[in-house]
């Protein structure tokens, strides 16, 4: 996936952007270094969210934000729909 953001970065012309792999329990930025945080489905995939959350507060700026997205089970899902990967998107 790496390989193909950059690629995709490159035909796009954006110069002002890094691709890179990274573990969201440990980030390799500096205290208080961005104004905004964002994640798209990510957090929910993390296997140590206070970790997560703590370290997201760690690079924030003092007043910065937090905007997430993620897909939550609100009960549990019957086996048939457990067995497909078909509603992992759904």
């Amino acid at each position: 996936m790496v390989r193909r953001a950059t690629a995709n970065l490159a035909a796009m012309g954006i110069t002002n952007a890094e691709v890179m792999l990274i573990s969201s329990e440990l980030l390799p930025f500096p205290d208080d270094t961005y104004d905004t945080v964002i994640s798209n489905g990510a957090i929910n995939l993390s296997p140590d969210k206070p970790r997560l959350f703590q370290e997201i507060h760690r690079v924030l700026k003092q007043g910065g934000w937090l905007q997430f997205a993620d897909i939550i089970l609100e009960r549990e899902l019957p086996p048939h729909l457990l067995a497909g990967v078909e509603s992992w998107s759904q």
